[in-house]
C-alpha cells in the first residue's frame, strides 16, 4: 500500500509546487489561513481522485497485487497527509511572511473541517464521478447565493460569529468530543467507500 501513496504523491508534484506557490500568493494577501487551508487541501486530493477516475486506470491498479480495500484505504491515509502538508505549509509561511505563529485552533477547524468534507466527498466520489460532485457543488452554491440574497441575508455574518465563538471556547472536553466526533465520521466513511468500490465493476 505504501507505493500506491507514494503513486499519489509523485503524481501530484507539479500541482502541489503551484499550489504552494499560490498559498504564499494567498497568506501574502492575509488571507483567513482558515479559507486557504480548506480550499488548497480540498483541491488537492480531489485532483487525486480525477487522475484515478478512468476505468483504465482502476483496471490497471486491480490487475496489481493489490486488494480493493488497500486501494481505497490509500486515498484515505493520502487526504490526510495532503491536510498535514498544507496545514505545515500554512505554519511555515505565515511564519516566514508575518513572523508570527498561526494560532493552533485555526489550523484545528481547517483540519476538521477538511477532513468532515473529505468523509461525503470520497464515498460519493467512488460511487459517481468527481464531474457529478462538480455539478452538485456549483448547484449547491447557487442555493447558498440564493439564501444569503433572499432568505437570510446575515447569513455570512452569523457563519464567521460562529467560527470566532467556536475559536474563542476553552472547553477542553468540547474539542476532544469534536475529534472524536470527526474521526468517527471519517473512519464510517472510510468502509462506506471500501464496500462501494469493492462492489464496483470495470
Amino acid at each position: 500500500m505504501f507505493n500506491l501513496i507514494r503513486k499519489d504523491i509523485v503524481l501530484q508534484k507539479k500541482t502541489l509546487a503551484v499550489l504552494f506557490l499560490g498559498l504564499c500568493v494567498y497568506l501574502t494577501l492575509d488571507a483567513s489561513p482558515i479559507w486557504v487551508g480548506i480550499a488548497f487541501s480540498i483541491a488537492i486530493f480531489m485532483n487525486a481522485m480525477s487522475i484515478d477516475e478512468k476505468s483504465s486506470i482502476h483496471m490497471l491498479l486491480n490487475s496489481l497485487p493489490y486488494t480493493r480495500k488497500e486501494i481505497v484505504s490509500s486515498k484515505y491515509i493520502v487526504v490526510v497527509l495532503f491536510t498535514s502538508m498544507v496545514a505545515a505549509a500554512i505554519l511555515i509561511v505565515n511564519f516566514i511572511i508575518h513572523r508570527e505563529l498561526t494560532i493552533w485552533k485555526d489550523i484545528l477547524l481547517m483540519v476538521a473541517i477538511v477532513m468532515t468534507a473529505a468523509s461525503f466527498m470520497l464515498p460519493f466520489c467512488y460511487k459517481f464521478k468527481s464531474n457529478y460532485l462538480l455539478i452538485a457543488s456549483i448547484v449547491a452554491f447557487g442555493l447558498y447565493m440564493l439564501t444569503v440574497n433572499f432568505v437570510v441575508q446575515n447569513l455570512n455574518d452569523q457563519i464567521r460569529e460562529l467560527i470566532h465563538m467556536l475559536l474563542s471556547l476553552q472547553n477542553a472536553l468540547l474539542y476532544l468530543i469534536v475529534a472524536i466526533s470527526i474521526i468517527t465520521l471519517y473512519g464510517c466513511s472510510w468502509l462506506l467507500s471500501i464496500r462501494i468500490y469493492r462492489n464496483k465493476v470495470f
